[in-house]
């Protein structure tokens, strides 16, 4: 394999997702988590109430918001952020 296809090409965005990273860095990581933790309490308490329908409904919706958590910390480090004069981008 040649070397040239080992390093980083730079690649684009397309409108929407500048558009969407530009949105998305401006909330802090933490509200993603601190919101799975509230959904998986809520999970709980519906299961406990015996309401498990809603329970199930409602637990479904930790991975997601851990999900976008984690697209918001790439964000932030790789994304447009990173050709900011005040990124700290791990290389």
């Amino acid at each position: 394999m040649a070397i040239e296809t080992l390093e980083r090409q730079d690649h684009s965005e397309g409108q929407v997702a500048r558009a969407i990273e530009e949105q998305t860095a401006k909330l802090p990581s933490d509200v993603f988590l601190w919101a799975a933790v509230g959904v998986i309490s809520t999970s709980m308490t519906l299961q406990l109430m015996g309401r498990q329908h809603a329970s199930l409904f409602v637990g479904q919706w930790a991975p997601t918001l851990l999900i976008l958590g984690l697209y918001n910390k790439l964000v932030k480090q790789l994304g447009h952020d990173a050709r900011s004069p005040a990124a700290s981008v791990i290389r």
